[in-house]
């Protein structure tokens, strides 16, 4: 058994037990435990981690802890690029995909309206969310802690906001998603791409009102749904808008 004492910064701290937020304290590891074992033993997903000192110097999740180590453990940072100091994953992804767990079915809707590939069943079994995140590079968005924990998830984010809408805010400026965005290209029931369809292809597809007073539309080919410039889509339009500039 060695002892080390941790630290963990800003929002970090939401996942320990009370009594060991926003302070220093010791900890008994056992001989070769690791800085991952230890901080999700403490109850900190190793995804929600973006840099961790270890008596100062940088280091990666596989560093075994030695008596007396002092261990300072940091979420994403905001203003300052830490690239250079990088030793917890091998590599950044190169596109943002996702895959969201059954309790997140109305922000996979909305990152799919802002053109972001996502991955939604509410029937997956977290080892099949595992799976797919590893074989397709994809985050997991998810409420579940221990889901984050999964020794083959690189990339994660423990959603903290319960509505949709401030839970797409919150994923969009944790990620720093608005430059990245492409609303209205993906279908928000499948997944799949929209294409543009010519009016006379819409008939019995659509409301004859709709027909009337609209003249260009996108389908689905997957579900077939057909979506046009309504009140709904220019509900959905601003709210895209406030969250692409909300960062601006």
């Amino acid at each position: 058994m060695v002892h080390a004492t941790f630290r963990f910064y800003e929002e970090l701290n939401d996942f320990l037990a009370r009594p060991l937020r926003r302070r220093a304290f010791s900890c008994a590891c056992a001989k070769g435990a690791s800085t991952k074992h230890m901080i999700e033993a403490l109850g900190v997903p190793h995804t929600e981690v973006e840099l961790i000192l270890v008596n100062g110097d940088s280091v990666g999740f596989d560093r075994q802890l030695e008596e007396g180590d002092r261990v300072a453990v940091y979420p994403k940072f905001e203003s300052i690029d830490i690239r250079p100091l990088l030793r917890v994953r091998e590599r950044p992804l190169r596109v943002m995909r996702f895959i969201a767990d059954a309790h997140l079915g109305g922000l996979a809707q909305l990152l799919r309206l802002a053109g972001f590939d996502t991955l939604y069943d509410n029937h997956y079994p977290d080892a099949d969310i595992e799976e797919l995140a590893a074989a397709e590079h994809r985050i997991v968005l998810t409420r579940d802690r221990e889901l984050l924990k999964r020794r083959t998830i690189t990339h994660g984010c423990y959603v903290r906001t319960l509505k949709p809408q401030a839970q797409l805010r919150e994923i969009f400026d944790r990620l720093d998603l608005a430059g990245s965005a492409q609303p209205f290209r993906l279908c928000l029931m499948c997944n799949a791409p929209l294409r543009r369809i010519a009016k006379d292809e819409v008939a019995g597809r659509a409301p004859e009102g709709v027909l009337e007073r609209h003249t260009q539309f996108v389908t689905c080919d997957i579900c077939r749904r057909v979506f046009w410039e309504g009140t709904h889509w220019r509900h959905m339009r601003a709210l895209m808008d406030s969250v692409a500039s909300a960062r601006a």
